[in-house]
């Protein structure tokens, strides 16, 4: 039988529960079982990338979503478009619907489409602060928006929730431990992670307990640190992909119900950054990206529960940076 110690019990502590033989992490009141199966959905999951600036063919913003099947490989396809021409936003989703958060030209726009059926995106609500570069994270109840700035400059620790199955303006949740951008989020069903951002060098992690509200606490530390990264997760397993604008060029790790440092993962197959990042819990998925003066339309994966390397996957239809990814099996579902 497992009893529930008298002396205080660390945040995020794990253990493994006799009675009902499933592993639980401490939530700061209560014990909370920690999924280790990706979601049964028909047909596999399916990894959405939304917007972003490309230069060919021919320079400029597009509204377009694509979609991929994440189980296969294969090259993007038409979904349907966003309710503007969009970039460098925030997303986050449930099974059902996916979110982007925000995007250039200081827009507090929330808009959300239906995963499982093709058309055009339908406004959510807003922001409770018009800025560009958050980062999304959710669980199957809500989606949480921290940081990034205004073209103007000023960068925001704010972190915002909306619940996902609704529709209206975005609360205030708490903040972060420090101002910053284009961090690259994910997480399991009970925390969301933060890693990195601009600007500068921010070698910081972050997280939150995401179906409370409050700041959010300091995890660890990048390998190398810095901005315009993307991250996927399973349940238990967050990776990042730290591109050109990070002193160290590739993929960490670290593992969401503890706290500490993240650790080398394996390498990217290109040097980039601002770059979607979806996945279905058992493989991780970048899309897209900028190298300066390059930018690419290629699809990449890797399996996040073994070390390794990208691999090709496909191509989306843009030589596409400042995108942002989402699915209906992500690690915090």
């Amino acid at each position: 039988m497992s009893l529930t110690p008298k002396t205080p019990i660390p945040e995020g502590a794990i253990r493994y529960n006799t009675d009902s033989n499933k592993m639980e992490v401490w939530i700061g009141q209560k014990w909370m079982i920690v999924s280790t199966s990706s979601p049964n959905l028909d047909g596999g999951t399916r990894g959405l990338i939304l917007g972003g600036q490309h230069s060919s063919p021919g320079p400029g913003v597009t509204n377009v979503i694509e979609k991929i099947t994440i189980s296969t490989a294969g090259n993007g396809t038409d979904f349907g478009d966003l309710l503007a021409n969009s970039r460098d936003m925030g997303s986050a989703a449930s099974r059902t619907r996916g979110l982007t958060l925000g995007r250039a030209d200081n827009s507090d726009v929330i808009s959300f489409v239906t995963i499982a059926q093709e058309g055009n995106a339908i406004d959510f609500g807003n922001l409770t602060t018009g800025r560009r570069g958050g980062e999304g994270v959710s669980n199957q109840t809500r989606a949480v928006c921290v940081g990034g700035n205004n073209d103007g400059g000023t960068h925001y620790n704010i972190i915002d929730f909306v619940t996902i199955a609704s529709t209206g303006n975005a609360l205030d949740f708490g903040d972060l431990t420090t101002t910053k951008n284009r961090t690259s989020g994910a997480g399991s069903p009970t925390r969301g992670i933060f890693y990195g951002g601009a600007p500068g060098v921010a070698n910081n992690i972050d997280f939150i307990t995401i179906a409370t509200t409050g700041n959010a606490q300091d995890f660890g530390d990048t390998l190398g640190g810095g901005g315009a990264m993307a991250a996927v997760s399973s349940s238990t397993r967050l990776v990042s992909g730290e591109g050109s604008l990070t002193p160290v060029y590739g993929l960490g790790k670290i593992e969401i119900a503890t706290l500490g440092n993240s650790v080398k993962f394996g390498d990217m197959l290109s040097n980039k950054f601002s770059f979607a990042a979806c996945s279905d819990s058992i493989r991780g998925v970048f899309a897209g990206g900028d190298g300066s003066p390059a930018q690419f339309n290629t699809i990449e994966y890797f399996n996040i529960s073994t070390e390794g390397n990208l691999v090709d996957f496909g191509d989306i239809s843009f030589q596409n940076q400042q995108v942002t990814g989402l699915s209906n099996g992500h690690g915090g579902l």
